[in-house]
């Protein structure tokens, strides 16, 4: 296996990782007001949270950026709260032209995200001469393992809201609601207290 396709496998690995799920909870939380016909606005948002985590992944990664990872355990958690709260406010996307907050949370929150696995990816890449490739295979796999996730999501959804009838804001709400409270116990959970 070359070196591409190592760290692409590890993108894919740590979006897929069920023991580390809050990348997946946070994607379900983005996409939990859409439906499968609004895959624009879902690939838009899936790259935005990468263009964020891919940001400060290779800032810190190259030292320029240093953080105390007990906050950031921290603030991973928040950031899926206030995604999955914003959700049950306003559990439908707006119809206007203007960016819409998903967008917002997508990039901003995709920075702390990008920090939390900044210290392990540094200890990988120490001994590679060049970081770009690597860190672009892994946000390359991290890309795909999101838009997998995004693909089961929205699977799920057509088939609860679209075939069975459920109705889409109680679906937006449960959804938005079960993340919440898997984030809220992910907060108490953290070493930050």
């Amino acid at each position: 296996m070359n070196q591409f396709q190592l760290y692409f496998q590890l993108g894919i690995q740590h979006i897929l990782d069920l023991d580390g799920f809050d990348h997946i909870l946070f994607v379900i939380a983005l996409c939990a007001i859409y439906l499968g016909r609004d895959w624009k606005k879902i690939i838009i948002l899936v790259t935005a949270f990468t263009v964020g985590h891919s940001i400060t992944l290779a800032l810190a990664t190259l030292n320029v950026l240093k953080v105390n990872a007990d906050l950031i355990e921290f603030l991973i958690p928040v950031t899926i709260a206030i995604t999955a709260l914003s959700n049950i406010f306003k559990p439908k996307p707006s119809n206007g032209r203007g960016v819409q907050l998903n967008y917002f949370f997508a990039l901003i929150f995709g920075l702390i995200h990008g920090l939390g696995f900044s210290n392990y990816l540094r200890s990988l890449l120490g001994k590679e001469a060049s970081i770009f490739q690597p860190l672009l295979a892994f946000n390359l796999g991290l890309e795909v393992g999101q838009l997998v996730i995004v693909g089961l999501f929205l699977l799920s959804s057509m088939i609860l809201v679209g075939v069975i009838g459920i109705n889409r804001k109680d679906w937006t709400l449960v959804i938005s609601s079960v993340v919440l409270g898997m984030a809220i116990m992910m907060i108490l959970e953290t070493k930050f207290w």
